[in-house]
């Protein structure tokens, strides 16, 4: 009870300092305000665009192997002409891959169409994006449907003319809704809507489904080579659960090395690709981020905590007087020291709350201008506070020890 009396005591002395003097109190918080502000901000923006990012990584679908021509991951000394000689996966090979497969949830061969476009009666859509999947596509990808449903295993086979489309195409060619069961017109051919998908909007990546047609890979195949360089056909694996990529992976490189009946001094002639991989390299990308956001942070908070070092011995040098008469009438030297120490914390915490409001207040016009969801973790709240914390107490230790230290009687006769 008696350090809690005391607590309120300096707490009272060191807040009546601050208040007498409004405007030096207001330039020695710039610096750790500054500073604060860096840290959280430069983290949160870490954060946000590692969520966004991870979160259009996720929709390639977690535990899933894609098998192709090129590898998602290059370097300075990247061979692409080694890997432009390289052969696209086949059908026959997808095949091979379903019949021998021992790690395998889910298998799906599919080729991407780009610039194609879409018309139904009077209405067109210019640059659609044309998907011909095989029937496991909906286990291997993530993304929802708001209407309709998806293939059945039958329409897949038979090459059926039915396509699931995205959620921009069906507003511009039905504007009044109720798509389902109308024919559009595909690549010349005439398709029944079956299904629409519920809208995402454009990832970090520039990926979405709003603006993609889905069709019978079957179906596809009678109008196209559907095994054509151009449309990038790939082979994707989504393992069983209990396995990670890397044993699918490992599967996968056997498996194929022995469809192509590849020689053990051969090199592999395809690439297998995996999410991990991506998110591997956003680590060490955000990493390095992180650690340059920190060290001009704290940075800044270092010259804003010698700036309050500087006011607090100011302050001891105005209160000298104050301070004498205090010891006299029997305060001790922890008191006034406390009572220091107290005053370099709250300006140093009223710096990093001021920081972490503006933070806050730039998160809101962050999302009404650019419309993504801004991550504001709160583990980089108790960074931006306890750092602030800590520069008050390195800042204000010094000049309170050096005021808990003073002569009374001398203290008492300074001008």
């Amino acid at each position: 009870m008696i350090f809690l009396k005391l607590f309120r005591e300096s707490f009272l002395f060191a807040y009546d300092a601050l208040r007498q003097n409004k405007l030096r109190t207001l330039l020695s918080l710039l610096g750790v305000t500054i500073g604060i502000f860096i840290i959280i901000a430069v983290f949160s923006a870490v954060d946000t665009l590692r969520a966004n990012l991870q979160k259009s990584v996720n929709k390639l679908g977690s535990n899933s192997v894609y098998v192709g021509k090129w590898p998602w991951i290059g370097g300075e000394d990247f061979p692409w002409w080694k890997y432009l000689q390289r052969p696209e996966p086949k059908l026959k090979e997808f095949d091979e891959i379903i019949k021998r497969s021992q790690t395998a949830q889910a298998i799906t061969y599919e080729i991407n169409i780009n610039d194609r476009t879409i018309k139904y009666n009077s209405h067109t859509v210019e640059g659609a994006s044309i998907n011909a999947v095989t029937q496991d596509h909906d286990k291997v990808w993530n993304f929802d449907l708001q209407d309709g449903r998806y293939f059945t295993q039958i329409e897949s086979r038979t090459g059926a003319p039915v396509t699931i489309i995205g959620y921009d195409i069906a507003d511009n060619l039905f504007p009044q809704g109720n798509s389902l069961g109308k024919k559009i017109k595909v690549m010349g051919r005439y398709v029944t809507i079956i299904g629409v998908i519920s809208k995402e909007g454009k990832d970090m990546l520039g990926n979405s489904d709003d603006n993609v047609v889905m069709i019978p890979l079957i179906f596809a195949k009678d109008i196209i080579d559907v095994e054509n360089d151009n449309y990038q056909p790939n082979i994707v694996v989504k393992g069983k659960n209990g396995l990670t990529d890397l044993d699918v992976e490992s599967e996968l490189r056997g498996l194929m090395r022995n469809i192509r009946r590849l020689k053990p001094n051969q090199e592999d002639n395809f690439a297998l690709n995996r999410s991990t991989l991506i998110s591997n390299q956003l680590d060490i990308v955000f990493g390095v981020l992180n650690k340059a956001g920190l060290f001009i942070g704290i940075f800044s908070i270092l010259v804003g905590g010698f700036g309050i070092a500087n006011i607090m011995f100011v302050s001891v040098k105005e209160r000298t007087n104050i301070i004498g008469i205090q010891k006299s009438l029997g305060a001790k030297n922890y008191f006034i020291m406390l009572q220091f120490l107290l005053e370099a914390i709250i300006l140093c915490l009223m710096g990093g709350l001021i920081g972490l409001g503006l933070v806050y207040l730039g998160t809101f016009i962050a999302e009404w201008l650019a419309d993504i969801q801004v991550v504001l973790d709160i583990n980089n709240i108790i960074i931006g506070i306890g750092t602030s914390v800590t520069i008050g107490i390195i800042s204000g230790i010094i000049p309170a020890y050096s005021a808990s230290r003073l002569d009374p009687v001398e203290a008492i006769r300074s001008n």
